[in-house]
């Protein structure tokens, strides 16, 4: 009999990426889980976020950004949400040097330079420019004012809205070091967060976990496939390791 970790993660493993997508997304979104549903959605390519979307809705008969307004989501953390799932980003890695300019300035202007955080203009700016784009305001944000982006949003924004802004930048920045102190949160310390472990391993098995056993080990000094295996057992260990290491 398989032990309730290793049926989930065979259970995840079955799916196509799209459709594991959907059914964590959609588990989140109803069981009140909203920094899950926002590490799936605010983490994902814009093409990925799009067949996500797809899937979402044959799956089950209802749009994403209607199930986000229907969510334990709130405040400036679901117009986010709901922005980002709903808006077409750009994959290129062009990005124009006068808007990037403006859109720090913006930020600057709506933040730090205020008493009081405008949201509304951290969620057009995060929600509709490409990862490329972030990642040079971030860039130029720190050239202006000796600061960078991040401080910025952990000092003037709070809670949920944070999450969301951190988590899409850095996974504009480099996702694999993103997940992999995921990954250290959720083993590190008494007790394992087997649900995060298992849901990140499976879902970036065949699309980064190389990149980003290089940034834990990188990070942390020791490998991921060490630290799994001291905080799992059994075929589930087993499995998760092969996980990360296809070809031992």
């Amino acid at each position: 009999m398989f032990s309730p970790d290793l049926k989930r993660a065979l259970l995840l493993w079955m799916d196509d990426p799209a459709s594991r997508d959907a059914k964590i997304v959609k588990r989140a979104l109803s069981k009140n889980l909203i920094t899950v549903a926002i590490e799936v959605i605010c983490s994902r390519t814009p093409s990925q976020l799009e067949e996500l979307k797809k899937v979402y809705r044959t799956m089950f008969t209802t749009y994403l950004d209607e199930d986000i307004d229907q969510s334990h989501a709130n405040g400036d953390n679901k117009k986010l949400l709901a922005a980002y799932a709903g808006a077409i980003r750009s994959e290129s890695s062009k990005v124009d040097a006068v808007m990037v300019d403006k859109d720090a300035k913006d930020l600057f202007k709506v933040g730090q330079w205020r008493f009081g955080t405008i949201e509304e203009t951290f969620i057009r700016i995060f929600s509709e420019r490409s990862g490329a784009h972030l990642v040079a305001i971030n860039s130029a944000y720190c050239k202006m004012y000796v600061n960078s982006l991040k401080k910025a949003i952990k000092k003037e924004t709070s809670s949920k809205f944070k999450c969301a802004l951190l988590t899409i930048l850095k996974c504009a920045e480099n996702p694999g070091k993103y997940y992999a102190k995921a990954l250290h949160k959720a083993m590190v310390g008494l007790g394992t967060d087997d649900e995060t472990l298992t849901r990140i391993i499976v879902s970036r098995a065949e699309v980064d976990i190389e990149k980003i056993k290089t940034e834990y080990h990188k990070k942390y000094g020791k490998s991921l496939s060490d630290d799994v295996r001291s905080d799992t057992s059994g075929q589930y260990r087993a499995f998760l390791l092969s996980l990360l290491n296809p070809n031992a």
